[in-house]
This record gives C-alpha cells, sequence and structure tokens, in this order.
C-alpha cells in the first residue's frame, strides 16, 4: 500500500452459516493488500443469489479454502482504487473501477474496502452509472461466457429463459450485439416489457404463456440454441424448442438441472473472469447503449431487507450502497 490506511471499516457479515437475519454490519479489519492486489474503497456492492447461497453454507469448502469467520458476503462491487500492490500497474489511486471477485480470501464486497487480484478489477465503461457498474460483473460475464459456449453467431435463433434477471437481462443485450434473434422467456408482465425494451425480438410470460407454442412460431424449424438461468420442469418444457443439433448453456449453479431430449448438446459451465475477459465485455458495453436494471438500492444497514428481497419477484439486479 502506498500510504496508510484505517485498520478497521465496517462490513456486513456473518458469524455462522445460515438465514438472513444472522447478517450485522459491523467493525472488521481492513483486508492487506497483496503485491497483485487492488484496493478498493466500495461505494456499490450487489446483491445475487449466490450470495444468499454462499450465506447458508453450500459454497462452504467449495473454493479449496476453509471458511472464516466474520465472513463477509458479496462478489461484486464499483468504487474508487484506494491502493495498489506493488506488481499492479494498470490501475493508480482514485481510479474508478469495478471488480467481480469473490469473499474468500480475503473478505467480500459488503464493505467499506474489498482487496482482490488486479485480474478481477476493471475500468468502469463510460456508459455505465456506478450503481449499474457495482452490480454487473459477475452476471454480465455469466451471459457473456454462456453466449461463447454455444457458439452464437448472427442470425441464430436463441431462447433466453429467465430474461428478465440478473444474469438474463444482460444476456438479452449482449446476444443482440452479436447478431442473433432472440426469444426471451420472462417472468411476469412487468419483466415482459423490460425485455422487450431492450430489443428481444419476441417476448412471452413464462408465469402464464403457452412457450413452447410461442417458440415455434418464433423458428418452425426449432430454435438453434438456448441459455437457461433458471430450473425446473417450466424451463424443461420451454428446451423442447430447441432443434436436434441445437446447444444449451446452463451456468454451474442453476438448480434443478435442465433437462434435454438426446440430440440437444447441453453445456454446464462457468462464467469467465479476469482481465481478458473483462475487456471483452467493456468492449461490447461501448459499441451501443447497455442497460444494467437496478431494481432497488439498500443502504448497508438494511442489508438484511436486501437479502429477503432477493426472495422475491424483482428485474435485474440489487444493490447495497457502502458509502
Amino acid at each position: 500500500m502506498t500510504k496508510a490506511k484505517p485498520d478497521t471499516m465496517q462490513a456486513a457479515a456473518i458469524d455462522r452459516f445460515g438465514g438472513a437475519e444472522l447478517i450485522t454490519v459491523r467493525a472488521v479489519a481492513v483486508p492487506e493488500v497483496g503485491p497483485r492486489d487492488v484496493l478498493i474503497q466500495v461505494e456499490i456492492a450487489g446483491v445475487a443469489s449466490w450470495d444468499a447461497v454462499e450465506r447458508e453454507g453450500h459454497y462452504d469448502g467449495a473454493f479449496g479454502m476453509p471458511s472464516t469467520f466474520p465472513y463477509v458476503l458479496g462478489w461484486d462491487c464499483a468504487g474508487t482504487v484506494a491502493a495498489i500492490g506493488s506488481e499492479v500497474s494498470r490501475f493508480k489511486e482514485g481510479d474508478r473501477v469495478y471488480a467481480a471477485s469473490m469473499p474468500l480470501p480475503k473478505g467480500g464486497t459488503y464493505a467499506t474496502y474489498v482487496a482482490t487480484d488486479a485480474d478481477n478489477v476493471s475500468l468502469i465503461p463510460a456508459r455505465l452509472t456506478i450503481e449499474q457498474a457495482g452490480v454487473m460483473g459477475w452476471d454480465a460475464l455469466t451471459a457473456l461466457s454462456g453466449l461463447e459456449e454455444i457458439g452464437l453467431k448472427r442470425g441464430d435463433t436463441i431462447m433466453i429463459f429467465g430474461a428478465s434477471g440478473g444474469v438474463g437481462h444482460m444476456a438479452v443485450q449482449l446476444a443482440k450485439r452479436k447478431g442473433a434473434r432472440i426469444f426471451a422467456v420472462a417472468s411476469g408482465d412487468d419483466g415482459v416489457a423490460l425485455s422487450q425494451r431492450l430489443g428481444a425480438d419476441a417476448v412471452v410470460n413464462g408465469r402464464k404463456d403457452d412457450v413452447v407454442a410461442a417458440a415455434r412460431e418464433f423458428a418452425p424449424g426449432g430454435l438453434d440454441a438456448a441459455l437457461v438461468t433458471a430450473g425446473g420442469k417450466a424451463a424443461d418444457r420451454a428446451l423442447s424448442s430447441v432443434r436436434d443439433g441445437g446447444r444449451v448453456a446452463c451456468p454451474h449453479g442453476v438448480t434443478p438441472d435442465p433437462n434435454v431430449r438426446p440430440g440437444v448438446d447441453l453445456i454446464h459451465y462457468n462464467g469467465a473472469r479476469g482481465q481478458d475477459a473483462t475487456d471483452k465485455l467493456n468492449r461490447l458495453i461501448d459499441s451501443g447503449p447497455f442497460d444494467v436494471h437496478v431494481a432497488r438500492t439498500f443502504p448497508l444497514d438494511q442489508v438484511v431487507d436486501a437479502h429477503r428481497m432477493l426472495t422475491t419477484h424483482y428485474l435485474g439486479k440489487l444493490a447495497l450502497r457502502v458509502r
């Protein structure tokens, strides 16, 4: 670190795995900055479904290291570079950045400061607000990785199942940039309106519409591909619209596991991160209007309410304002 920073900071953390009510805001130590790290003074942190999964302990040990408490949650953030490690040259103090990180081993983003490897950090694209950048990282990278896993190309027809959610609404826009024709399955009338506004070529309400009939009308020969961000019987029925030889991408962590018939390729994947992935994402964002839809922003001391909202109907993303 180039100059002294506080020894402690405010953070939303848990002392054991369990429900949302276990999250409390308290003082914890500011993370140490390693030679390849960037220390970010956080303004906005993203609140995501996997934060709740992690809070409940389902990722305990999954990343090859033990969980330690107090455990600061949060994977996404945006803010200002407060310090850089000795081997970091791409950033300087004062840069406005976003990060797609993870809580282990140095703590998560629900905090005044977060330290993460410089490869997880990027300058904020000029088109985005600080709130949009703070919630975007993992979802946008997951969306882009899915489109790349299925080899989406210009003219392809693709179904995005869960098109009004965090990953889904960004996938609609990224698939549009790749020249695909998009059949969006959204949640609720408000989700349909969002998907239409973001450029989907056809949109159905997965809660009440006949998805299969609409898909056959959209692509009589069957859809070329699908990106699935939620599992279950409705998703399985919708995937029957994918043609023989088609490809279905499903991020790891989607449950239950989608079912596809023989002859359809189901690809499970993790979202790519790192400098190459974020540079590619930023170029796509800079190529035209890009809307990261933030449904609601909570102050840090309302983090429990934010986690409870994860179980309700909302569009896009949720955010925490840390400062």
